[in-house]
């Protein structure tokens, strides 16, 4: 299901002995757009340390209670890495992570290579596609390519023809754990109208100056079909959404960069 990512800050995060604290903020993979973590904020039993909970300690959430259970023990998240999510988190501090809970690597071969899914969520360019694997760099522990839910929030959007507004919120795949849209505040330019951008229509982001720059015309999006953000986005809509723009529906997108990932790994 789709559902928006500020309707989640604030979820309580049960471990299986107790309650670890609420959801604060998540964090992206800025290649991919796959939620990695949710940051929790542990209040006064972790003297308000924050933590990161991968999606794959989830057990099925309570949506009616507003809870996220995880297979995890309240002993286990106070014993590992503490590491500052005020600052860059850096794959180092995931690799320290990822090998205290046992957690698989989503990056490298591993089974959640490139997604929460098994898959990338976007194709690779023409040129990467044909790269010889031993030729790809390795990353280094310093690496850092996870990005803040609420840092990119404000970030001005740029359509082919000029500004559109700024992120608003995102539109989330509870099931990829994926970022499926960014909702964007078109301010006074569309009368404060809200606007769904995916990130396939994302032509390039500059984290540098907090601007992203959408593969679209102003006019498009003008006339794209209307959004509304107290309901919720449904298969019928999102069918009108990708027909107007004329691109690939979103799971078009993701089975056809499944199956050039695929082939490229034989």
């Amino acid at each position: 299901m789709l559902r928006n990512i500020n309707s989640l800050r604030g979820h309580k995060i049960h471990a299986t002995d107790g309650e670890l604290g609420k959801v604060e903020e998540f964090y992206f993979d800025d290649k991919t757009w796959h939620i990695r973590y949710m940051v929790a904020a542990t209040g006064s039993w972790l003297s308000g340390r924050r933590v990161l909970i991968s999606p794959a300690a989830l057990r099925m959430p309570d949506w009616k209670s507003k809870t996220f259970p995880v297979a995890l023990t309240r002993e286990q998240v106070s014993n590992s890495p503490d590491i500052d999510t005020k600052k860059t988190v850096t794959r180092r501090h995931e690799l320290e992570l990822h090998k205290h809970y046992a957690w698989p690597l989503y990056w490298g071969e591993g089974f959640y290579a490139g997604s929460m899914s098994g898959g990338m969520l976007f194709p690779p360019a023409p040129e990467e596609e044909e790269r010889p694997e031993s030729a790809e760099p390795r990353p280094s522990g310093e690496e850092a390519h996870l990005q803040s839910t609420l840092m990119v929030r404000g970030y001005r959007l740029h359509a082919a023809d000029g500004p559109i507004g700024s992120v608003e919120d995102y539109i989330v795949d509870d099931g990829r754990w994926a970022i499926r849209y960014l909702v964007a505040d078109t301010g006074s330019w569309l009368s404060n109208r809200k606007v769904l951008i995916s990130p396939h229509w994302i032509e390039s982001v500059n984290w540098e100056t907090s601007e992203v720059f959408v593969d679209l015309t102003r006019e498009a999006i003008k006339e794209s079909p209307g959004f509304d953000p107290a309901l919720p986005v449904s298969e019928d809509y999102e069918s009108d959404l990708y027909d107007h723009y004329g691109r690939p529906r979103f799971e078009d997108a993701v089975n056809r960069a499944a199956a050039l990932s695929q082939g490229g790994r034989r």
